[in-house]
C-alpha cells in the first residue's frame, strides 16, 4: 500500500524515431513531467536533450539525473530510489519508447512496488505495440522475446521453435534486432521460416522513413528487401 509521505515514480516515454514529441505526447503528459525534478535515464546526456526539446522546464540544470541502465546492480536501487521514500517524485527515462519494456527500467518500477511506491506510467509510443496493430497478425495472442540469438545455429534453432509454438497456439511471435543487422536477421529469418508463414517488417516505426509491410515467407524470398539501418520490430504467424 502506498504511504502518503512517498513519491510516485513516472514512467516517461520517449520517441520511438527522429520526430517532434509534439506528435506523440498528449499535453497532460507534459503537464505531469513538468512537476519533476529528478531523474533515472539510460543516458543522461540525451535524456537532458529530450527534455529540453519538451520547452517545458525553464531551466535543464535545475534538474537532477542518476544512471539506471543494463549495468545497474539490484543493490543501487536503495540509493536511487532514495527521493521516492523521502516524498519526492521521480521520472524514469529510456533511449527509445516506453520505460521497462525490454528496458532496464523494469529494475526501478520493481522496487517501487516493493518499497510501496505508485507507479505512473505515462501514455506514449510502443513500437512493439504499434508494429502489432500495423501488421494484421493475431493480436489476442502474442508473445515478446527480445533479441534472438547471434550465433546462426542457435538463431536457425531459436527460429524453429518459435515458429512451431506459433503455429500450435496461434501465437504471434515479436522480436527485434540492433538495426546494423536488420539485414542479417531478415535473411535467416527467410531462410528459416516456411513459405506460407506470414513475416511483418516494421521499420522506423513513427518516423519519416516508416514502412510497415506484411507478406508470406515465399513472398518476401521473391523480392528481399535491403532494411536501413534503422530501429526494426519483426513479427511472424505461422
Amino acid at each position: 500500500m502506498q504511504m502518503r509521505n512517498k513519491g510516485k515514480l513516472f514512467l516517461i516515454p520517449t520517441a520511438i524515431a527522429a520526430v517532434s514529441a509534439d506528435t506523440f505526447l498528449p499535453p497532460k503528459v507534459k503537464e505531469d513531467v513538468a512537476s519533476l525534478r529528478q531523474f533515472l535515464a539510460e543516458d543522461v546526456r540525451t535524456a537532458r536533450r529530450y527534455l529540453s526539446s519538451l520547452g517545458i522546464f525553464a531551466s535543464i540544470e535545475e534538474l537532477a539525473f542518476s544512471v539506471l541502465d543494463k549495468d545497474t546492480s539490484p543493490d543501487e536501487l536503495q540509493s536511487l530510489c532514495a527521493p521516492l521514500l523521502e516524498g519526492r517524485s521521480m521520472g524514469i527515462l529510456t533511449e527509445s519508447g516506453c520505460p521497462g519494456v525490454a528496458d532496464p527500467g523494469a529494475l526501478a518500477v520493481a522496487y517501487a512496488h516493493k518499497v510501496g511506491v505508485q507507479v505512473v506510467p505515462l501514455v506514449g509510443p510502443s513500437s512493439l505495440l504499434l508494429a502489432l496493430m500495423a501488421s494484421g497478425l493475431n493480436g489476442q495472442r502474442f508473445a515478446f522475446h527480445g533479441y534472438l540469438p547471434i550465433n546462426k545455429t542457435e538463431t536457425a534453432r531459436a527460429i524453429a521453435v518459435l515458429e512451431k509454438e506459433s503455429r500450435a497456439r496461434q501465437q504471434t511471435q515479436i522480436f527485434i534486432e540492433t538495426p546494423y543487422r536488420n539485414n542479417r536477421l531478415l535473411e535467416n529469418l527467410l531462410r528459416h521460416l516456411a513459405p506460407g508463414t506470414r513475416l511483418c517488417i516494421a521499420v522506423d516505426i513513427t518516423g519519416t522513413d516508416e514502412s510497415i509491410k506484411t507478406r508470406e515467407v515465399g513472398e518476401w524470398r521473391k523480392s528481399p528487401p535491403e532494411l536501413p539501418k534503422l530501429p526494426a520490430v519483426f513479427l511472424f504467424l505461422a
